[in-house]
């Protein structure tokens, strides 16, 4: 059996426990067994963090202490999988850039609040987007930082309606790259709890997690 460490927390307009929870019977059902935790001390858990095969982080912004830091990164480099969507991966820990190297980007802005937008899909031939075509989602639409070595599976384009020096930009949604030897995946997809009954947004998630998963 498979093991998981999922850890919630932060700021909550991203409901993080709420989010968290619409996952659970999904890993349940795929095998695995599950530590669901609201404290960043987990993560310095030598013991527990040797045993994780896939770790999903939900929490946006907040602080990670140096053993904190240092357990998560080395668990996820020596194997472990880490899999996480919107602010509670990709706004974490804006002091970390160890963190952020890891992860492959940083939220910067989300101009214009709630807005209606297209993902399109880039990688229609990967087993985890195969069978999804581009949709639209109606929430934050994400303007990140991102590391050129990200394998890109979504995007999106930016009208520039609420910022209008970003017209046309083609910003990543969904990545996927390597951190030793461990995968990472990430969807900026996920705002609020709600965003996953989405059906696509939530099948993306739940195969980035397998994908990921040691």
């Amino acid at each position: 059996m498979r093991f998981a460490v999922l850890v919630w927390g932060g700021w909550e307009g991203h409901e993080p426990r709420q989010c968290v929870e619409r996952f659970l019977p999904f890993l349940r059902a795929e095998g695995f067994d599950l530590l669901v935790s609201d404290s960043l001390g987990v993560f310095a858990d030598a013991a527990t963090m040797a045993r994780a095969d896939l770790v999903v982080p939900c929490w946006t912004m907040g602080v990670l202490a140096e053993a904190e830091e240092k357990g998560l990164l080395a668990a996820v480099a020596g194997g472990a999988g880490i899999a996480g969507w919107h602010g509670g991966m990709g706004d974490a820990f804006r002091n970390s850039t160890d963190y952020q190297f890891m992860t492959g980007g940083q939220f910067v802005a989300h101009p214009g609040g709630i807005a209606e937008y297209t993902v399109r899909v880039t990688r229609p031939d990967d087993p985890v987007m195969a069978g999804i075509a581009d949709f639209t989602m109606r929430s934050e639409q994400y303007y990140l930082h991102t590391d050129p070595s990200n394998e890109v599976l979504a995007e999106t384009v930016f009208t520039g309606e609420h910022a209008p020096w970003i017209e046309g930009c083609v910003m990543p949604v969904v990545w996927r790259r390597r951190y030793g030897a461990g995968r990472v995946f990430y969807s900026a997809l996920g705002h609020v709890a709600a965003d996953f009954d989405t059906p696509a947004c939530f099948e993306i998630m739940k195969r980035g997690m397998l994908w990921a998963a040691r």
